[in-house]
């Protein structure tokens, strides 16, 4: 497997974008990142996947509600007081429903929505170099790029339950990005935040997934993204491309597993004053403090949104990964 590392990616357009990015590529610095200023509407006129067995989240509240746990849940990492992104405390024990309490001073005090992976609400879009706007003529089809998203996959998972997520087509270096509105308009766990009081009072985040892929040498990056949209500005944190500005490298080393379940736990918050700020990043047990602040920017979408997406390589070479025990917590 080729040699991986972390960066930190900085882009500041109609919107701040905090960014990290697992990826292969040497010239990945150089890249433009994908997804436009405000998310993409699920009411979007793009090609859009249906993970959910024939519906699609067009109106608020649609879709069903995750299992909401106090305490850390499935989450690796936590602060005392939940300010601080480790605790001394250690985590309570959770399966994939995730609904375990922290014990000690280290549980984050959050909400969890667990296993996301297996809730509807995700809607899949193409991404094109090498502007890498959403491609509202592409199909999942192809043929410039493909894109699929199977749920209730039984075997690799660690639940007995894990999607399947995957890429393929015939423009190099194109991608797939799928996205579920969690909180706000088109909101697929029934929290439209019509008055965006929740919104506003929401500061910290932990994006905690297990991921397995067979040949991660044929990706790119792959991204996971934690996106807020606030009256005061925007913040979008990332593991992979996004929308293209600046990358700055952090030199955090990323080497995930080959034929094997992989552990990435995300924290970061939005700041008293409305910064972006990185925590810290778990990989397979391995916790990378980060601490990068940033200014945020602006939007005229309000709500909370999570993203993932797979990105191609040179010759666009097809490949699966597979996601399990997905749990989202904010506070």
């Amino acid at each position: 497997m080729q040699s991986r590392k972390l960066v930190v990616i900085l882009v500041v357009s109609f919107i701040s974008l905090l960014q990290i990015n697992c990826g292969s590529n040497p010239n990945s610095a150089n890249l433009p990142a994908s997804a436009g200023s405000d998310p993409p509407s699920t009411t979007s006129t793009g090609s859009k996947s249906d993970p959910s067995g024939g519906s699609t989240t067009d109106a608020p509240g649609s879709g069903a509600s995750g299992t909401n746990g106090s305490g850390s849940g499935a989450s690796a990492t936590g602060g005392s007081g939940g300010s601080s992104p480790t605790g001394s405390g250690s985590s309570g024990s959770s399966g994939p429903s995730g609904s375990g309490s922290g014990s000690g001073s280290g549980g984050s005090p959050g909400t969890t929505i667990d296993d996301l992976h297996q809730k509807p609400g995700w809607t899949g879009y193409a991404e094109l170099p090498p502007t890498y706007a959403i491609c509202s003529s592409c199909t999942a089809s192809g043929p410039n790029v493909t894109w699929g998203m199977q749920q209730g996959v039984a075997s690799p998972s660690l639940s007995g339950n894990s999607t399947e997520f995957t890429i393929g087509g015939q423009e190099p270096y194109s991608d797939a990005l799928w996205v579920n509105h969690l909180i706000g308009q088109y909101s697929s766990q029934g929290l439209p935040d019509n008055d965006q009081s929740l919104n506003r009072a929401t500061h910290n985040f932990i994006y905690d997934v297990y991921f397995y892929g067979t040949d991660l040498t044929d990706a790119t990056a792959l991204e996971f993204d934690i996106n807020q949209f606030v009256a005061n500005g925007a913040n979008w944190w990332d593991i992979s491309i996004n929308n293209g500005q600046t990358w700055q490298p952090s030199n955090i080393p990323c080497n995930p597993k080959k034929n094997a379940w992989n552990h990435l736990t995300i924290q970061v918050q939005r700041t008293s004053d409305d910064h972006l700020l990185f925590q810290t990043i778990t990989l397979n047990g391995q916790t990378s403090t980060l601490n990068y602040e940033e200014d945020p920017g602006s939007t005229g979408w309000r709500g909370i949104t999570i993203n993932y997406q797979q990105d191609g390589d040179y010759a666009q070479h097809p490949y699966s990964v597979w996601l399990d025990q997905l749990n989202f917590t904010y506070w």
